[in-house]
């Protein structure tokens, strides 16, 4: 047993992870959305695993440090016919199993069916006749119509308006028929605009006095509040019970900051302004995103609904699920079963029961600091999700294809049977073969 390395399969096997996540990215890129996550987690880790594997085999190939030269004259044909089964085929199906489970509401996480939206109606939207105002056409209503006329029969939707003061417009009420949205619809073309100041605490006291009262116990809630945050007010009382509850507030800062109209003062409380609605977001678990005219409303509504409740292996968690402490470990814990089994599947495709041992527990620690990466990577502001996945993709290569100078390993040892006194050839692996008889599994 010998502490050992194969400098070429520590190259290939990162090189095979990045390529794995150049195809993965395009994967999610493309179809995320279309096709079911289960299924398309489920093929990002297939492709992952096939490209970590198939860097690893060529390198063994080329040259055989772990396996010795006699694997690749006899048996480097079964490995390459197991390429395939042990990584793409078989991650595909433990990647889809994962996400299945991943995606159980199992931890007492409420899906989110009770949506309210808390939209500014203050004179700094309309303007007057000193200031341009910044949705004079008041499109945030029309993105409103657009986002409920989206919504499943499941849904519900209550709609707030404020100034000074907050205004219920519509109490939480069904989605389900086209009969309901239509009055909807005409109470938000009823709302008529004012020149008042803002009082954003004001508007989510009265929005979570609403969810209190009217809110399912069955399924969780969140608001989408949209504002240019001009106020000056302490948040801190009243993002409280918004967090005990476990109510993401999902903010859009309405304005354009480089709008060269505006005077210096106006711009700096424009900015405190986006500064406190992100800061809203980021203590309640929601999301945070800058729209400079009023017309990119409609897609800053779709990007937040669409992403609703949001949370696979692979992106980040929103909604409910992100303060999520079970989804948080189970996590971690996935992705390290995933890791663990992409070592031990490496083991068996080169048919060698130590290079399994020590890939297999390579593979755990490389999983446990994948999932760290991911788990804090994704619910981070630091990283990008593209960088995350990909510092984990290359973790999980690396650390694999570094373990045998941890776990020493040997080349396999087969007895060939069919004469008196058998003698050992160092090619044997861990299936058995006609006429041999193996010493691995």
């Amino acid at each position: 047993m010998q502490r050992k390395i194969n400098l070429l399969l520590l190259l290939l096997a990162i090189a095979g992870g990045a390529v794995g996540f150049g195809i993965g990215e395009w994967l999610l890129n493309r179809y995320e959305g279309e096709m079911s996550s289960i299924l398309l987690i489920g093929i990002y880790f297939g492709v992952l695993a096939f490209c970590i594997g198939l860097g690893c085999l060529i390198a063994e190939m080329v040259s055989p440090k772990l396996n010795g030269r006699s694997w690749r004259e006899r048996y480097a044909g079964l490995s390459w016919k197991m390429l395939v089964p042990v990584t793409l085929a078989a991650f595909l199906a433990l990647g889809s199993l994962f996400e299945f489970v991943y995606e159980l509401d199992l931890g007492g996480v409420k899906r989110i069916n009770d949506i309210v939206l808390v939209i500014d109606n203050s004179g700094s939207m309309t303007g007057d006749a000193e200031h341009e105002g910044n949705d004079p056409e008041n499109e945030r209503f029309t993105a409103a119509k657009e986002l409920i006329g989206r919504m499943d029969a499941e849904k519900r939707v209550a709609v707030f308006t404020f100034d000074e003061v907050p205004q219920l417009i519509q109490p939480l009420t069904s989605t389900a028929t086209n009969g309901d949205k239509q009055q909807i619809y005409a109470k938000i073309d009823a709302i008529e605009p004012t020149t008042y100041g803002t009082k954003i605490d004001q508007a989510l006291t009265a929005t979570m006095d609403h969810i209190r009262d009217q809110g399912s116990p069955d399924s969780g809630a969140m608001v989408i509040l949209l504002s240019d945050g001009v106020t000056d007010v302490d948040m801190n009382a009243v993002l409280e019970e918004y967090r005990d509850r476990r109510v993401p507030i999902n903010a859009i800062g309405l304005g354009n900051r480089d709008n060269p109209q505006l005077n210096e003062q106006d711009r700096q409380e424009l900015i405190k302004g986006f500064e406190r609605l992100q800061s809203i977001s980021d203590r309640t678990g929601g999301t945070y995103t800058d729209v400079k005219n009023a017309d990119q409303i409609s897609l800053a509504f779709q990007d937040i609904y669409r992403n609703l409740d949001d949370h696979t292996l692979l992106t980040e968690r929103t909604g409910a699920p992100a303060g999520s402490t079970y989804l948080q470990i189970l996590h971690i814990v996935l992705i390290l079963l995933i890791g663990a089994a992409l070592g031990a599947a490496l083991g068996v495709m080169f048919d060698n029961r130590f290079l399994a041992k020590s890939f297999g527990i390579g593979g755990a620690v490389a999983g446990l600091a994948a999932g760290l990466i991911l788990e804090f990577g994704l619910q981070g502001d630091t990283l990008s999700g593209s960088t995350t996945r990909l510092l984990a993709d290359l973790a999980l290569a690396a650390v694999i294809a570094l373990f045998t100078l941890i776990v020493p390993v040997r080349e396999p040892q087969r007895k060939e049977r069919g004469r008196k006194g058998a003698t050992t050839n160092p090619s044997a692996g861990l299936g058995g073969r006609a006429g041999d008889r193996s010493s691995g599994f």
